[in-house]
């Protein structure tokens, strides 16, 4: 039996009932516009594990938003095939979570707090939440891509913001803060993780940009030195034949799928990656995970813009598509899709149809987005320093032939991006009721062996991936995570840390004349004049360093 949280009352309902009637209802919901189910979706057999897992994340996606961009297509998206319940979203500290707390309870299995990534919490306080979780604060905790690649499978992200945001960054490394990008890269690239694709390639080299490493190391020289093909585009992508990837195709965050085209034509869009990432870690004979995120649905949903939502939930339902037809031919992948949590609160409807609703075609909300070529982000990227060109911009976001009060409004608008979203959702009929993440539950996708159903807790999720590939979270967070002070001094050797490069601090440890290094966010351990590759990254957090259980095994053995 769950009990499960019905606006403020609490229901105690079988989980098989539940499971049941909030698939069935939303699939009904979703269906009720354009028809039939596609019950080729249906995996012809339901075991519990699965050779390959993907997950898909679309950030920041209301369910307001997938409705409108269905009505767009004119079309069923893949995502309404496969929809089998919804997920519930909250942190440990809050109704409406952020992406940092949101990922890591996808990927490990345990809620958090705002702008933590891959550790435990610091506060619990919302109700349902074990309070436990903050007897260890900033603990880091195992994802299922770490689980995944200690089982032998092969692994892989992708995101279209930069790979060190919040979302790929919590099913790949661990840290206190969600702007520590040159920690999240560092780790990322000793993780060994096989294709890695998205932007981010400043968090990546030294320079002088926001993003750019201050520790001075080169990260693209370390990959290649381990035998990764770096692309940058994505005639390169599509031809790479190598089994591990690195693709950096923009220093920071990729285009707007909408843009792409016209500003970044050389980007490769997120079915491209998803396609080439399937093809290329499908050769493991052990299988794979992959993850995939859909990111700037988010920030267009942040910035209200109706285009920008459009555009990049179709693109990431393109990518769904992709790992459906791989699992439906394979038979042996489990394939979810979610978002992280709501974002804007946008509706089809707003103020200017609260009594004039029920005779309002559906084309009164779509033509006037159609007319839109371009994302809020593309227009304004043509805008001209002197706005000379300010009317042929409004026409790109889609105000063609404006009135007279709307050209008013353009030409005396003190914020001319925040003008340009209130008139197109004007004339769209869009209301939005906030530039903010909201906490409203999200739809639930799933197919393959081992789906889950139901309303279910974002932390589920990760469970079930676990399970399918056959591990348990908390035994591999064991295994990798020991906290390094404690563990040396049960071998009675002395532990201290190095910070003479303070960007890259060293945990030294003692014993006789025994010694060993462990440099931070690395995968390495430095003994009798060689180095030894361990099978988790080094991390510090909050000063404490945590060590894979290995390291202690291998220190011991050091003569």
């Amino acid at each position: 039996m769950d009990i499960i949280n019905l606006g403020g009352i609490f229901v105690t309902i079988s989980k098989k009932v539940l499971g049941v009637t909030l698939a069935s209802a939303v699939m009904l919901s979703s269906l009720g516009q354009f028809g039939q189910k596609d019950e080729k979706a249906e995996a012809k057999k339901d075991p519990e594990k699965a050779k390959n897992v993907i997950m898909l994340v679309m950030d920041g996606t209301s369910v307001g938003a997938t409705n409108l961009a269905r009505w767009y297509k004119g079309e069923p998206l893949a995502l309404d095939s496969i929809v089998t319940g919804g997920v519930f979203t909250h942190s440990a500290e809050s109704a409406i979570t952020d992406s940092a707390p949101a990922s890591t309870a996808m990927a490990t299995g345990n809620k958090s707090n705002d702008k933590l990534v891959g550790v435990l919490p610091e506060v619990v306080n919302t109700p349902g939440v074990d309070p436990a979780l903050a007897e260890k604060p900033f603990k880091p905790v195992a994802n299922v891509l770490e689980g995944a690649k200690r089982g032998g499978k092969a692994t892989g992200i992708i995101s279209t913001s930069e790979i060190q945001h919040a979302t790929p960054a919590g099913f790949s490394a661990h840290v206190t803060h969600r702007s520590e990008y040159e920690k999240i890269a560092e780790q990322q690239v000793y993780q060994g993780i096989d294709v890695v694709l998205g932007g981010g390639k400043d968090a990546l080299v030294p320079g002088e940009a926001k993003n750019n490493r201050k520790d001075g190391e080169n990260l693209v020289n370390v990959l290649k030195n381990n035998g990764y093909d770096i692309v940058e585009n994505r005639t390169d992508l599509l031809n790479t034949k190598s089994d591990k990837i690195w693709g950096a195709f923009a220093p920071n965050q990729l285009a707007y799928d909408i843009d792409r085209e016209k500003t970044n034509p050389n980007e490769p869009t997120l079915a491209q990656m998803t396609n080439k990432a399937i093809n290329t870690l499908s050769k493991d004979k052990d299988g794979f995970f992959l993850f995939v995120e859909g990111s700037k649905v988010d920030w267009a949903a942040h910035a209200n813009d109706p285009i920008g939502i459009i555009g990049d939930v179709l693109s990431f339902d393109a990518a769904v598509q992709e790992a459906l037809n791989f699992a439906k031919k394979d038979k042996d992948t489990l394939v979810i899709a979610v978002s992280d949590h709501g974002n804007s609160g946008i509706t089809m409807g707003n103020l200017n149809t609260s009594k004039t609703y029920p005779n309002i075609p559906v084309s009164a909300y779509i033509d006037p987005l159609k007319k839109a070529s371009m994302t809020l982000e593309g227009a304004l990227s043509q805008l001209k320093a002197d706005k000379s060109n300010l009317l042929e911009v409004a026409a790109l976001y889609g105000i063609d032939n404006p009135t007279d009060a709307e050209k008013e409004a353009l030409v005396k608008s003190a914020n001319l991006q925040q003008t340009l979203v209130q008139l197109l959702s004007n004339r769209a009929n869009i209301g939005f009721s906030t530039g903010g993440h909201t906490g409203e539950e999200v739809f639930l996708y799933s197919y393959g062996p081992g789906k889950p159903t139901g309303l279910i807790d974002n932390t589920e999720i990760a469970h079930t991936m676990a399970s399918s590939m056959g591990f348990d979270l908390k035994k591999v967070s064991e295994e990798l995570f020991v906290e390094a002070e404690e563990a040396f001094k049960k071998e009675n050797a002395a532990v201290k840390i190095d910070e003479t490069d303070k960007h890259n601090p060293v945990l030294i440890v003692t014993k006789g004349n025994k010694i060993a290094k462990f440099p931070v966010n690395k995968n390495i351990m430095i003994a009798e004049g060689k180095e030894t590759k361990l099978k988790s990254v080094v991390v510090q957090s909050k000063g404490k360093f945590y060590i894979p259980e290995e390291a202690v095994k291998l220190f011991s053995k050091i003569k």
